[in-house]
Order: structure tokens, then C-alpha cells, then sequence
């Protein structure tokens, strides 16, 4: 009975990370209600973990509910990215200000050789290869506060704005790896008030930018038929 439990959550799990990576990278219509028979048939789910997995991407923000309608893809508008990477800036700006605190000289030195290893230049790399690098730079330095709670949430607002970082990247793969350093750098001095300074300019992005990034996401989404 417990070997058929563990296998039970193994499957939701599997059908939970394929259907949320097929809504952050947009593979359903923004809008468009999810055919849960469809679905089934294409991940070889029954509907029953298939319905727990929809549940757990509904409540963590990655798709909508509607009673007596179903599941569809999320639709942003500008203020909920421009709010989500508000939250990103605050989450960011306290998790330096505790690794000031609480990071070894080590631990810094372990993070400039991933810098010094993945730059300075972009080495042709794609823009999601990029984000992917940022990313662990910034769980990096999130795993150095020792608070697995602001991990989970940083997590989840960076898949929550992964397609629109994709496009971001774009206009500033030029600037990241500087940027990085130069937070690296106030850390290294253990000045906590130039570090949250540096992160928050490094992450903060005016209301319209973030229109503008939205507007060009919907337009490849619809232009490429993802």
C-alpha cells in the first residue's frame, strides 16, 4: 500500500513539472482553457492525478480556476508582472542584507568563480541559457540567508516570470554579468545598504518596460502558434 502511495505522488509530481513548464513557457494561448482530456492522453495521466497536479499550479499562480468552467492559461496584465517583480526587488534586497551577515569568505569566493567561469561576455549562449545563469546566481545567493522559505518564494516568482525575463534579456545580456559583479563586490565588503542598492537597481524595472515586454511576448506567442 505505501510502495502504491509513494508511487502515486511520484506520478503527480511528474505531470505537475510537464504541465508547469508548459505554462511558463506559454504552450497554451494566454486565456485558453486546458482540455484535460487532452492533456491525459498526452502526459499518460489518469484525470485523478491530473487533477491534483492542475490543483497544486493553480495555487501557486501558474494557471486559473474557474468553477464550473476548468483550468486555463494565466493572462498578465503589466501590473502583475510589474507587482511580482516589486516582490522580487524586496525578497532580493533582505536576502543580501542577511548574507552580509551570514555568508563565509568562502562561500563568496565559490560564487565569483561561477561568475569568472560564465562571463564576462555571453559566450553566444541563448537568451533562456542566460536567465538560467541569472537565476543561479540569484538562488545562489538566496541559499546563503539559510531560509529555505525565501527560496520557495523566490522560486516561484521567477518561473511566474520566466517568458517576459526571456524577452528582458534580450535588451540587457550586456549589462547582467557586471551587474552581478558589482553586487558580488559590495558583499565582499559586508555593506549591506550598498548591496540591497545594487540589487534593487539590478532587478527593478519600470511599469513601461515591463508593458513592453508583455506586448512582445504576446506577440511571439501568437506570431510563432506556440
Amino acid at each position: 500500500m505505501r510502495q502504491a502511495s509513494v508511487q502515486s505522488v511520484s506520478n503527480v509530481d511528474r505531470i505537475y513539472q510537464a504541465v508547469k513548464e508548459m505554462a511558463i513557457g506559454f504552450r497554451f494561448k494566454p486565456g485558453e482553457r486546458l482540455n484535460e482530456v487532452e492533456l491525459s492522453k498526452r502526459l499518460g495521466a489518469s484525470r485523478t492525478p491530473l487533477r491534483e497536479a492542475l490543483n497544486r499550479l493553480g495555487a501557486e499562480g501558474f494557471i486559473t480556476f474557474e468553477g464550473g468552467k476548468g483550468f486555463f492559461c494565466r493572462e498578465f496584465g503589466p501590473r502583475e508582472i510589474y507587482e511580482l517583480y516589486q516582490l522580487r526587488s524586496v525578497l532580493e534586497e533582505a536576502a543580501v542584507r542577511l548574507v552580509c551577515e551570514l555568508a563565509s569568505d568562502a562561500e563568496l569566493d565559490e560564487l565569483d568563480r561561477f561568475l569568472v567561469e560564465t562571463g564576462p561576455d555571453d559566450g553566444g549562449r541563448s537568451n533562456e541559457a542566460l536567465v538560467a545563469l541569472d537565476e543561479h546566481f540569484h538562488e545562489t545567493l538566496m541559499d546563503l540567508t539559510r531560509n529555505a522559505e525565501m527560496r520557495r518564494i523566490l522560486r516561484n516568482v521567477n518561473a511566474r516570470i520566466k517568458f517576459f525575463r526571456w524577452i528582458d534579456m534580450e535588451r540587457r545580456r550586456g549589462e547582467t554579468q557586471d551587474e552581478h559583479r558589482m553586487i558580488l563586490a559590495a558583499l565582499r565588503e559586508r555593506n549591506a545598504d550598498l548591496c540591497a542598492e545594487r540589487m534593487r537597481r539590478h532587478i527593478e524595472r519600470r511599469l513601461d518596460q515591463i508593458t513592453g515586454a508583455i506586448k512582445e511576448g504576446y506577440s511571439r506567442i501568437y506570431l510563432s502558434g506556440r
